[in-house]
């Protein structure tokens, strides 16, 4: 009876914290009116755009500190974190690349901050260290973004990226003599290092005020010839064109150094195409493929022919040849467009390694180079092949393949011989013989058979009690495949559901199926969430009062407009790093680049949409919001962190009931990408404690 009256009056504590109304920061109010094309939209919290400002320095202050202390109250933290220690402390490896009888791939032991670069001699299997970004920096906030080669292995140039900034600075590391040289490039971004000869092209901005360098809108893009062993006052302006500021562009050279490709860009899809023979004069490039309709990746080059994947008039991609020798540029299609999305195709010394997405699933073809199948390279179960590494002097295919339930294993596979073997496999601590995954198909509001995968214990009841995680993305042609997720153990084990939809925007059925979730029929894309949240709750997943929904960057954007739309569906909502503000996201960095999935509010007709489904526009008043942690970064020069600071004052504002509704801003982070290991497992914990805690779960 003692015992019972114990967990009785535990059980209550809780809940009083639970229901506590929280004491938000107050956030001033400017008055800042716009005109959008007759209808006036105020913009209250305008001031915290200004990243650099006391007042928005101080109000980041204020509100971690609620957050925080929020945090600090959930009984289960720290014995969630120090199990995500636990879990994450296991050996992992990239998919390595195999060049003159070496390996190269990247490391990591467990927790180390960043994974560290090797090589390893394959006859002799001794291993060395090439780069350690650890090293760089004590917090681990300076990443590897990029690395390349020189055609004849010499030179390694790699980028760096400080604090998950886009910004990158370019050094170059000499494999012969193993030392880093003196060469130094900064301000480049969104950029490839493409070699020719003694040097490098790459792409870039010539900044004026480096304190706006994070939310300054991204104009005047470059291409620029890098002589090693010069400074870049030196580097030769290669490319630009001042008729087009919001265009970008850079250059891809053959092996053979033959030909450079240039290729220019207005928006996330869509290029165009030129081609030069090396060396690059002037206007000695030819255009390729015009406009900004179709994509368009180059694959292999023999001889003179040049073989591309693309979408036009293929949705689901083809692959086409063109002889670059003869103009007017004649195209023959080489592999025709199937049923399935062409995802990549990948050229070996002797084959070409085909991988086809059926059903959001991954299918690989072997076939030779004028496009015959030969065989199908069979896959360990239903899931996701990535890192696929090939090289031209040799027929070794290595791969990496995941799924919900499979952790990332390595596998090579000897084309000669049609031989499989398994490379690498981690040894972390997860039975994936306790759970099942399932795929299922449901209907969206118009009618549309959306796939979702379902993920659970085998042991689970369908009683409508279950707490569940419902993630998404939906946009820029970019599809969310079945791949392991070590962040959602811990709520697996604790009898959690995890289900991803595979909603419209993304690219898992090819153009048409990400046209019809773009600009203004971008509705169905969170019309398709919801009705994966219906979906779950009529068959007895789960309920409104036991679903929490996920998303980052785009997916922030999904979060942020269901959950406005649907408060009532949900109980939490996590939107991380999201487009909040659909009327000026492209007045910030790279948002320019979004106009061709989002539209633009400077368009009539696009506003009105815009509006209609802008996360910070449609926050009313007295309605109760799911609880909402929102999660940004200081140092996010992708999406701006105005747009959270934004939507959660105003979220905070407006908010009725009990349902806290906070925001948690790192700090020397971006938008994700090279975050330190430290930064990632203090940020699950905290997003997996407020949901958990919120669901009514314990761990």
């Amino acid at each position: 009876m003692k015992k019972y009256f114990v967990y009785v009056v535990i059980f209550l504590t809780m809940n009083i914290v639970y229901a506590q109304k929280l004491e938000y920061p107050k956030t001033k109010k400017v008055d800042v009116v716009d005109n959008y094309h007759g209808t006036m939209v105020a913009d209250p919290y305008r001031w915290l755009e200004d990243e650099n400002s006391p007042d928005t320095k101080q109000w980041i202050q204020e509100q971690n500190k609620l957050t925080f202390s929020y945090l600090e109250k959930i009984p289960f933290r720290d014995k969630l974190r120090k199990y995500y220690e636990e879990i994450w402390n296991y050996e992992r490896m990239g998919t390595p690349s195999e060049k003159q009888g070496k390996l190269y791939y990247f490391k990591n032991t467990g927790l180390q901050n960043q994974s560290v670069f090797y090589q390893k001699d394959i006859k002799s299997g001794i291993e060395q260290v090439i780069l350690d970004p650890n090293k760089w920096d004590s917090k681990g906030t300076i990443s590897l973004s990029t690395l390349s080669f020189s055609h004849d292995n010499q030179y390694l140039a790699y980028g760096i990226s400080k604090a998950g900034s886009d910004w990158v600075e370019i050094f170059v590391f000499d494999m012969n003599a193993m030392r880093l040289l003196p060469d130094h490039i900064k301000w480049a971004k969104f950029t490839d290092i493409a070699w020719y000869k003694d040097g490098f092209y790459y792409s870039g901005y010539e900044i004026k005020d480096s304190t706006k360098a994070f939310t300054a809108k991204n104009e005047y893009h470059k291409v620029y010839y890098h002589k090693l062993g010069t400074s870049q006052d030196k580097d030769k302006l290669i490319y630009e064109n001042n008729d087009y500021p919001l265009r970008n562009y850079s250059i891809q050279i053959d092996r053979d150094e033959k030909y450079a490709f240039l290729y220019e860009t207005e928006s996330t899809s869509g290029l165009q195409l030129s081609v030069s023979k090396l060396p690059i004069k002037n206007n000695s490039f030819k255009l390729l493929f015009s406009g900004f309709a179709n994509d368009y990746s180059l694959v292999d080059i023999i001889g003179d022919i040049a073989y591309f994947i693309t979408n036009d008039n293929a949705p689901n991609y083809k692959l086409i040849k063109v002889n670059l020798k003869k103009q007017p540029f004649q195209i023959e299609t080489v592999i025709d467009e199937t049923k399935n999305v062409l995802n990549g195709i990948y050229a070996t010394k002797d084959y070409w390694v085909i991988h086809y997405q059926e059903d959001v699933k991954s299918k690989l073809l072997l076939a030779d180079k004028t496009g015959q199948i030969l065989n199908e390279i069979q896959l360990p179960t239903m899931g996701t092949v990535t890192g696929i590494s090939t090289y031209y002097e040799h027929n070794n295919i290595y791969f990496t393949f995941t799924s919900y339930l499979y952790p990332p294993t390595i596998f090579k596979y000897d084309a000669d011989a049609k031989k499989m073997t398994e490379f690498f496999r981690t040894s972390m601590k997860f039975n994936p013989d306790n759970y099942i995954t399932e795929q299922v198909f449901y209907k969206s509001k118009d009618g549309t058979k959306i796939p979702m995968f379902i993920t659970y214990k085998k042991d689970i009841k369908l009683d409508g009690n279950n707490p569940t995680l419902l993630y998404g993305y939906g946009g820029f042609n970019i599809s969310v495949l079945p791949t392991f997720n070590i962040t959602i153990i811990p709520f697996l084990e604790k009898g959690g559901i995890y289900a991803v939809p595979n909603i419209r925007g993304g690219g898992e059925y090819g153009k048409a199926w990400h046209e019809a979730g773009t600009k203004e029929k971008k509705q169905n894309v969170f019309d398709d969430f919801i009705a994966a949240a219906e979906y779950l709750i009529l068959h007895g997943y789960t309920s409104p009062s036991k679903l929490a929904i996920k998303g980052g960057s785009n997916g922030g954007l999904l979060v942020g407009a269901v959950m406005t739309q649907r408060p009532d569906l949900f109980k939490v909502a996590l939107p991380a790093v999201g487009v909040m503000d659909m009327l000026r996201y492209h007045k910030f960095t790279i948002g320019w680049a979004w106009v061709g999935d989002y539209g633009s509010s400077d368009n009539p007709e696009d506003f009105k949409y815009l509006y209609a489904y802008s996360p910070l526009h449609n926050i009313r008043e007295d309605v109760e919001y799911p609880a909402t942690l929102v999660t940004t970064a200081d140092h996010d020069d992708r999406v701006v962190p105005a747009h959270s600071f934004k939507f959660i004052s105003t979220l905070q504002e407006k908010q009725a009931g009990n349902n806290p509704v906070l925001i948690r801003i790192e700090t020397d982070a971006g938008h994700g990408g090279g975050k330190p290991m430290s930064k990632v497992i203090d940020e699950v914990t905290d997003i997996f404690s407020f949901m958990m805690y919120n669901l009514g779960m314990e761990f």
